[in-house]
């Protein structure tokens, strides 16, 4: 089993149990030159915010997209935009990621934005 592969097993634990309980998540994707995140609905149907390090405004302050400046930007970009849309509590889905580095910079952000999880 590959890196990918072991990464993939652990996120289709955590959304199985998210599917489960119908929780709203905060979906988070790195690669190494960006950062994306989207508020997905409890039934996994719906996107109901999203933002990324590809976005025009976003690209223009930030020279990266791939540090923990951009992802940082990106968590508050994702709180404003769910608590627009009229959610404030989430559940996290770090996708398989580890919890540390950009991921954990991103939540943070969307904790101080406002985000509850």
């Amino acid at each position: 089993m590959n890196k990918k592969e072991s990464r993939l097993r652990r996120a289709r634990k955590t959304r199985a149990k998210l599917a489960e309980l119908k929780y709203v998540r905060l979906t988070v994707f790195r690669s190494n030159c960006h950062m994306y995140a989207q508020v997905i609905s409890g039934c996994g149907s719906k996107v109901l915010a999203s933002a990324s390090t590809l976005e025009a405004d976003v690209r223009g302050r930030m020279p990266s997209g791939g540090n923990k400046a951009a992802a940082a930007e990106v968590g508050r970009l994702i709180a404003e935009r769910a608590k627009a849309a009229g959610i404030e509590t989430v559940a996290f889905d770090r996708a398989g990621f580890l919890y540390h580095g950009r991921v954990k910079t991103l939540a943070e952000a969307a904790r101080e934005g406002g985000l509850k999880f």
